[in-house]
Order: C-alpha cells, then structure tokens, then sequence
C-alpha cells in the first residue's frame, strides 16, 4: 500500500465495514427501522441520560433543530423521553425509555456476534493484526473528535 493512498484506502475500509455490518443487522432488528442519525442520537442518551439538546446537537454534529426533530421521532416510538430541565424550564433533558435500552442492547449483542464469527474466520496473523491496530484507530477517534470541537 502507497504512503499516499493509506488515508483513503483505511477511510474506505473502516466505513465499507460498519455499511456492511449495518446491513446484515438491519433485517433482524424489529421494526420500526431506525435511521443512522437515530441511532446515533439513543446511543448518546443511553451514554449521557439527561443531556439537552444542543448539547446533544453538538456532540453529534447537527444543527439543534434537526436533533428536536429526532427526538420528537424517537419520542413518539417510544424511545426517548423529553422532560423539562428543573435547571432550566426553558431547557429539556433527554432520558432514554426501557425500550430504547433494550434496543441498543439487542444491536450490539447481535453486532458483537456477526463480527466475532467473522474475526474467528480469519487467520491468527490477521486477528493479532486487528487486535494491534485498536489503541491506534481509538486514538484516531479522539483526535478526530478534539479537531471536530476546535472547529
């Protein structure tokens, strides 16, 4: 692989994966399907129960509106809850439901199976070699993240 080609080559891998992974998923989820920018959104309130909106709109990257808009979604699904923040009457605070908890727990158990019966196909060489590549793709991650917020 050409020094100038890794970023591309290594973008296109990490994302053809996570496409895929969504793909095999998707079918065996119930219904009702839930977009990327939902799941994302659920993900972070499961993580940070009682975050508002614009600060959920920033560690995702949205405008806030477009993140009310998710949430009056994922609301009325059942996901999601909106109450008014004590703090701040004017403010809401975004607590996942049981539902949702339930849901997100599903993906990543069924995530955690597809991939560790497709990691378990590969040889011992390729294991190792993923298994080596994580501390340096999470701090990827984290650099990617600090450049997002300077921004």
């Amino acid at each position: 692989m050409e020094p100038e080609t890794f970023p591309e080559e290594l973008a296109d891998a990490l994302v053809g994966v996570q496409r895929l992974i969504r793909r095999r998923l998707r079918p065996q989820m119930a219904d009702p399907p839930l977009r990327g920018a939902e799941v994302e959104l659920l993900r972070l309130v499961v993580g940070r129960p009682g975050i508002g909106i614009s600060d959920a709109a920033k560690d995702l990257y949205l405008a806030s509106n477009s993140v009310s808009t998710l949430v009056n979604q994922l609301a009325r699904q059942g996901y999601l809850i909106r109450e008014t923040d004590p703090a701040d009457r004017r403010a809401a605070r975004l607590l996942p439901t049981p539902a949702a908890e339930a849901r997100l727990g599903e993906w990543r158990k069924r995530r955690a199976d597809l991939v560790r019966g497709q990691v378990s196909r590969l040889d011992e060489a390729d294991r190792e070699a993923l298994r080596a590549a994580l501390p340096a793709l999470r701090k990827l991650a984290v650099h990617l993240h600090e450049e997002a917020e300077e921004s």
